[in-house]
């Protein structure tokens, strides 16, 4: 009996799908995947032009000297130390309250979850412009000076709904049996929560404190509006340097970032098919 006739695959008729198909989709995969990388490697392959003026717009040779002299630029040190200090502070805040907001969310209903999961819904869907000039209205009606903490505010807020959604998804999906046989075994509360439920959460909890860091660090409207400029960031410094030129070392050192967030992802990648065998 074939697996086309009933019976074979309990009753159900399959019809099996052309190769002709099958490569098509493949070709198309790798056309996607090839578009959406192709301005990395630009980006990757820019950092050792040997570029001899301020403009790294034109191929004029190999080199590697750029990667040892980020020090040229001081203001784009302090740019990017700037991004990372602000990042960290927003995603761990982030974390902490977007995971709590997941696992009220996703466990428990209660009056009002409606509306809460249409804010969360609309701080992802509005424009960071809109986003942006009325977080820069609140400062302004409240007296607060706009600077480095505003920054993080602003972050923290735009990114929280992220890591909240993210790790509701997970929470959804979690087998409460688990969790109920350790309470049935003694389990209290506390001890169910750290040894049991964070343990199974944890992929969406990192899932969304590294989509909510490359946010921060990618940010450029929220931060234009709420920094005062007082405070340059990565991304603020290079919308400033394309009127003279950006320098390779903005190519190297947004191939360095490009780096870290792929080892993190491997690693996280790797941990869980550990964690999973």
């Amino acid at each position: 009996m074939s697996a086309s006739e009933p019976g074979s695959t309990g009753g159900v008729r399959t019809r099996p799908r052309g190769r002709t198909g099958d490569r098509l989709l493949r070709v198309y995969v790798w056309l996607v995947i090839a578009w959406l990388l192709l301005p990395i490697a630009v980006m990757i392959v820019f950092g050792f032009n040997d570029t001899q003026s301020k403009s790294n717009v034109s191929w004029q040779g190999f080199t590697a000297k750029w990667w040892g002299r980020l020090d040229e630029y001081p203001q784009l040190l302090d740019a990017v130390d700037y991004s990372l200090k602000i990042a960290l502070l927003s995603v761990l805040v982030t974390t902490v309250l977007g995971t709590l907001m997941g696992l009220a969310l996703g466990r428990h209903r209660f009056r009002g979850q409606g509306a809460t999961n249409l804010m969360m819904f609309a701080a992802i869907s509005s424009p960071e412009l809109v986003m942006g000039a009325s977080l820069l209205s609140l400062f302004i009606s409240t007296g607060v000076e706009t600077g480095f903490w505003t920054v993080v505010i602003a972050h923290v807020l735009f990114s929280l709904s992220f890591v909240a959604i993210t790790v509701r998804a997970r929470v959804v999906g979690m087998d409460a049996s688990i969790e109920e046989a350790a309470r049935d075994l003694g389990a209290s509360a506390w001890t169910t929560f750290w040894r049991i439920t964070f343990p199974m959460i944890l992929p969406g909890v990192v899932a969304g404190a590294l989509l909510a860091f490359a946010l921060s660090v990618d940010d450029f409207v929220i931060t234009q509006f709420t920094t005062g400029g007082d405070v340059q960031t990565f991304p603020l410094w290079i919308w400033g340097a394309t009127r003279i030129g950006v320098p390779p070392q903005v190519n190297v050192i947004g191939t360095l970032i490009f780096a870290a967030g792929v080892a993190i992802a491997v690693l996280n990648a790797v941990t869980a098919r550990r964690r999973g065998t």
